[in-house]
């Protein structure tokens, strides 16, 4: 079993924080990452969990188009920017199917941390915005696969 932690792509300034739209930059990031991720066969997931901030809401949708992913967009729980990470890494380990999951820092990064190394903090992982973090679960184990980020593509 796998999973993907995705960090929303740049999105427009402004306030309210949970209500800022995705910029051009972060719809171009959506694009190249998709892109990547499509000629790759890279990205396959039963489901796309996602926060309920509308960065995170487009971020999801853009990537789903772009792969042409079967999956729905769900909001779920716990993956504010300021979430503890400990509730989510329990429903994760309860999964058996792929799951993409769209998030925020520092949520998604001690949440990789919490998985991969035991412990949310120190951080181990920073997420540019756009990355994605393929960790495997091996076992009681997770294991870190792969990570991209739109700079690099």
């Amino acid at each position: 079993m796998h999973i993907y932690l995705i960090r929303h792509a740049h999105a427009e300034d402004g306030t309210p924080d949970a209500g800022r739209p995705l910029s051009a930059k972060g719809r171009r990031q959506i694009r190249k990452v998709g892109r990547f991720l499509k000629e790759t066969g890279g990205l396959e997931a039963e489901e796309i969990w996602h926060s309920p901030l509308q960065r995170a809401q487009e971020t999801a949708e853009g990537l789903r188009k772009a792969l042409r992913l079967k999956a729905k967009p769900c909001e779920k729980a716990g993956l504010r920017p300021d979430d503890d990470p400990q509730s989510l890494a329990h429903r994760l380990r309860q999964v058996r199917y792929p799951v993409a999951v769209v998030g925020h820092d520092p949520n998604l990064s001690a949440l990789a941390s919490l998985l991969v190394a035991g412990r949310s903090t120190p951080l181990r992982f920073m997420l540019k915005k756009c990355a994605v973090l393929r960790i495997d679960r091996s076992g009681n184990a997770w294991v870190v696969r792969w990570q991209i980020s739109p700079e690099i593509l």
